[in-house]
């Protein structure tokens, strides 16, 4: 169960501030000394934001990481860009994604770069927040990798990814990562049609190394590529099997979404903490304290306090900073609302 009632957390990213995105867009013009310090700059400001809110629980960003998925694809050997498989033109879509080729055998010797992340978010955040990190679970990770002769289909390529991700997960709980969240959010967008169990089995093994040693959380949500959901976005089709995952809490979009099934969420509380999704980062409404409050007392009746946290529904990567920063803000603000008149 977590510390204290109605947790304020985030699930990982935030957005780059504008200079970094020009600068992704430039990086040959740079030094590696050059990115390094750019890149410490812009954690600095992703933790000053999240700080400023009021936050209980923060990341470093993600700041380092260009793409959810890609990013990671530099660190695994055995993998070449396919650029002929990428739309570029048209109304943005979750095709535009790049895809990659594997063309050997799937290695990581390096990890993955998220215990750098980590080290470098201990380094420059104050004291006083929790500090969270977050890793790709495998089958969200295979899910621009094409199968060939050797990974014949997409849960080849997820097993060959599985002890990568375990390995990097074992790497941050010893370098004093407390709390860490496995995103898998194309398991929750596939469970409509795809084999929930499998799913479950896939998740727990991957944790298994690190179950006990850490809080650890899940991210299921139904995609979100430059503002738009890429899945079926129903809770049914996850239970019961999800409620088998092996974690201290669950994070699921809820606000996008007007809140439908919310009676659901009981029975995840039944097994675990639940972090509902409760400003929308796909929409620029900016919600007040007082409709976070609204909007938590509602998930009250299905979720006792003590094992409620609240967050944005997803990453904020894809959201604009200004919006970021006062959905945030007002997050923070309605949960002490409610906290302190519980």
């Amino acid at each position: 169960m977590q510390p204290f009632p109605i947790r304020t957390t985030v699930v990982g990213s935030y957005p780059f501030p504008g200079w970094l995105e020009f600068a992704t867009q430039h990086l040959q013009q740079f030094g590696a000394a050059d990115i390094e310090e750019m890149i410490e700059d812009a954690v600095i400001t992703a933790i000053h934001d999240q700080v400023s809110s009021g936050l209980d629980v923060i990341t470093d960003g993600e700041q380092t990481r260009f793409d959810f998925n890609l990013s990671f694809y530099g660190y695994i050997n055995g993998i070449q860009a396919n650029e002929t498989e990428t739309r570029r033109f048209g109304p943005a879509a979750h095709d535009q994604r790049g895809k990659h080729n594997i063309i050997d055998t799937l290695t990581a010797p390096n990890g993955l770069g998220v215990v750098k992340e980590f080290q470098r978010l201990q380094k420059l955040a104050p004291q006083g927040p929790v500090l969270k990190a977050s890793v790709p679970g495998p089958f969200t990770l295979s899910g621009r990798l094409l199968p060939n002769a050797t990974y014949k289909d997409r849960y080849a390529i997820t097993e060959a990814l599985l002890p990568i991700i375990s390995k990097e997960l074992e790497a941050l709980v010893a370098a004093g990562c407390t709390e860490i969240t496995v995103d898998e959010p194309s398991m929750s967008c596939y469970a409509y049609k795809e084999d929930t169990k499998r799913f479950t089995d896939i998740f727990n093994r991957t944790v298994a190394p690190i179950v006990g040693k850490c809080r650890l959380s899940t991210h299921l949500c139904f995609g979100n590529f430059k503002g738009r959901p890429v899945g079926y976005r129903s809770i049914k089709p996850m239970i019961p099997d999800f409620l088998d995952f092996n974690v201290n809490e669950v994070h699921i979009e809820m606000a996008n979404r007007e809140f439908a099934e919310i009676e659901l969420l009981q029975v995840f509380a039944e097994k675990m903490d639940v972090a509902v999704g409760i400003v929308d980062v796909k929409n620029y409404y900016i919600e007040t304290p007082e409709d976070v409050a609204k909007r938590i007392k509602q998930c009250l009746q299905y979720i006792p306090a003590e094992k409620l946290a609240v967050a944005p529904d997803c990453g904020l990567s894809q959201t604009a900073r200004w919006a970021s920063r006062q959905k945030l803000a007002n997050m923070v603000k309605g949960a002490k609302m409610v906290r302190e008149n519980l």
